[in-house]
């Protein structure tokens, strides 16, 4: 066997002062072979692929599925031998025809139409957020008063769910996001979301109102539990990706002041610039499938039933694809990236989150010019625990008029 059919270990632990960067190792596999074998931590010897193609490719591919009970996890200290099934109502562990029945109730629900109405609303509630920080002062948490509130009240105003129940459900949903948590863990928080999605579904059916979850409850023929699945699974999907991606974008742009000027300056760069953060942090950094039969990728042969490791933030830092790609530059635009997946399971709320850091980013630079760390960048503590990267705290300061 050559060096480079060796499997490898995943790579998982960044370099030193890079935050934003992939885990040190993944650029120079994905330079020597980008869909290569890997070692997962039960023996088993499946795939990784790093390379911008080859990640696209399996993404996109029908012969992969996404079903949990197919797939192994790439990290190390996770549970052992098969995982469940998916809890019923999530579309990340479901293939076709199931996920496209799913798909199907709420695509025209999610469109860019649709969501470029919600514009004035977000910009009512950055507005608010923006106040808050101020009243509360420097050294503010910009995760606690900014990144998360915004995605969290437009979520549960758009699914028709109490935003004072927050800590409840955010708290069920970090557990679910944690790499360190046990399956009992991960079994009580579903169990507590899923109970309390139900009583509001049931509520919902008695007395319908203005939202999404009680037009699916008139309009759609999903059971209660379906319904109540669906609602969890979308209400958490709303909660962590968007504020991890204010919040940790806020970091890159107060570490690239360049870049942060160009924004404040540029109104019109806010959506090249939204692309740009997405591609240069994919804090979805890693996806999971599972071959469902013989398939030949990349000089390879991939066999049923092996586990394939994307590494889409490797895949989006691809010189095959972009253009020194290790560079954060707004004006690129980042257009083609993976941090909203591709194929069926592409993130059925990316248009939302475009409008959300859309609007929230240029108006946090323009609203404080000289915001900064609060701590050196060395202190901000990262999500290295969690399935979503980003930062856990984000202290921010700027000077006071």
């Amino acid at each position: 066997m050559s060096a480079l059919e060796e499997p490898v270990a995943l790579p998982t632990q960044r370099a030193a002062g890079c935050p934003f960067d992939p885990a040190a190792g993944l650029g120079p596999l994905r330079e020597e072979l980008p869909l290569r074998r890997m070692a997962y931590p039960d023996g088993h010897a499946g795939w990784l692929a790093t390379g911008y193609a080859e990640v696209r490719a399996i993404l996109a591919d029908p012969r992969f599925s996404s079903r949990y009970e197919l797939l192994l996890l790439p990290f190390p200290g996770g549970p052992e031998g098969p995982l469940p099934p998916a809890p019923t109502g999530d579309m990340t562990g479901m293939d076709a025809p199931e996920h496209t029945r799913f798909r199907r109730l709420l695509m025209g629900r999610f469109t860019v139409r649709r969501m470029r109405l919600l514009t004035e609303r977000v910009e009512e509630v950055t507005a608010e957020r923006l106040a808050a920080m101020e009243r509360q002062g420097p050294g503010v948490d910009l995760v606690t008063v900014f990144a998360q509130p915004i995605p969290a009240l437009m979520i549960c105003e758009l699914l028709g769910v109490p935003y004072a129940d927050r800590e409840t459900f955010q708290r069920q949903a970090a557990t679910l996001m944690s790499q360190d948590a046990s399956l009992e863990e991960r079994g009580a928080a579903m169990t507590g979301l899923t109970e309390y999605m139900h009583a509001l579904v049931v509520a919902k059916r008695a007395e319908p109102t203005d939202d999404l979850l009680s037009d699916l409850a008139r309009e759609s023929d999903l059971t209660d539990e379906e319904l109540t699945g669906l609602g969890a699974f979308l209400l958490a999907a709303g909660l962590d990706t968007t504020a991890n991606m204010l919040a940790h974008g806020t970091f890159a742009l107060l570490s690239h002041p360049a870049q942060a000027a160009a924004l404040r300056a540029e109104p019109e760069l806010a959506g090249p610039a939204v692309e740009e953060l997405m591609r240069y942090l994919s804090i979805a950094h890693t996806t999971v499938r599972s071959a469902l039969e013989d398939v030949k990728l990349a000089g390879q042969v991939i066999r049923a039933g092996e586990s394939v490791t994307l590494a889409i933030d490797a895949a989006d830092r691809d010189p095959r694809r972009f253009d020194d790609p290790d560079a954060l530059d707004l004006r690129r635009g980042g257009s083609g990236h993976l941090a909203f997946g591709h194929g069926i399971h592409q993130c059925l709320g990316q248009q939302l989150a475009r409008v959300e850091m859309t609007v929230a980013l240029p108006a946090l630079l323009t609203r404080f010019p000289t915001l900064r760390l609060a701590v050196g960048p060395e202190d901000v503590p990262l999500r290295t625990d969690m399935n979503i990267y980003g930062v856990h705290s984000l202290p921010v300061a700027w000077d006071e008029v």
